[in-house]
């Protein structure tokens, strides 16, 4: 089954792939299923970039060019002008690569044929690449449009649920600046972003009690079921 993967049949898909722009894509796409793979397995947070979106205001942005702006400031202000809020980050950005890069293969596909020289292809990528940014972002905006209330809702309903509870550490540690548990809702289990305090560390399988929410930072505070208990 394999084997087509290794026929010759597949060398104009491979060559697409690896051209500038698209390459650009491949290479953020292969991250892409590196992450998921490893939020899967409990190695990464679900939500291991993390922008704060709401504190912003864009529309009494002071613009100006002198203006300190910080790289994270600039990157959550263009994910609101295009609409790419009210999902996790990584979803967005998720969504994003994966249509830029079918945008990008199928320009490459149809044009690059029509462009004598490498060199004059080269040329040709970067309007192609900026164009399919934009128009991936906005594609994004109104896919994830009608996401947004499921997110809010779930949100809001997992903050009442899960103070008190007790939770699975699933990552491979739990630490001041990482991890997340699992929580038994009679569902499909809730996978929240935690942290302890002090010096407190868990690791995978480890029972924790949540206690506290952070909304700034949207996170959970936890302690060890031991000392919950008093014991």
């Amino acid at each position: 089954m394999f084997a087509i993967f290794l026929s010759e049949k597949m060398d104009p898909f491979y060559q697409n792939i690896s051209s500038f722009p698209t390459l650009i894509y491949t290479i953020l796409l292969a991250v892409c299923v590196v992450y998921w793979a490893g939020a899967v397995l409990g190695f990464v947070d679900l939500d291991i970039i993390d922008l704060d979106l709401d504190s912003l205001d864009l529309s009494g942005a002071d613009m100006n060019p002198d203006t300190p702006h910080t790289t994270p400031d600039v990157l959550a202000g263009l994910m609101l002008r295009f609409g790419l809020v009210g999902v996790p980050v990584t979803v967005s950005i998720s969504i994003l690569v994966l249509i830029g890069w079918l945008l990008c293969y199928y320009a490459v596909h149809f044009l690059f044929w029509l462009i004598p020289g490498a060199f004059l292809e080269f040329v040709a990528g970067i309007p192609i690449f900026f164009a399919s940014l934009y128009i991936a972002a906005t594609i994004t905006g109104v896919l994830i449009r009608p996401l947004r209330p499921l997110f809010q809702k779930a949100t809001q309903e997992t903050i009442k649920q899960v103070l008190g509870q007790t939770a699975i550490v699933r990552t491979s540690r739990v630490d001041t600046g990482f991890g997340e548990a699992t929580l038994e809702d009679g569902g499909a289990g809730l996978i929240l972003k935690v942290r302890t305090t002090g010096d407190d560390k868990f690791s995978k399988g480890d029972r924790v009690v949540i206690y506290e929410k952070l909304d700034d930072q949207n996170i959970y505070r936890v302690i060890s079921e031991e000392e919950f208990l008093g014991r």
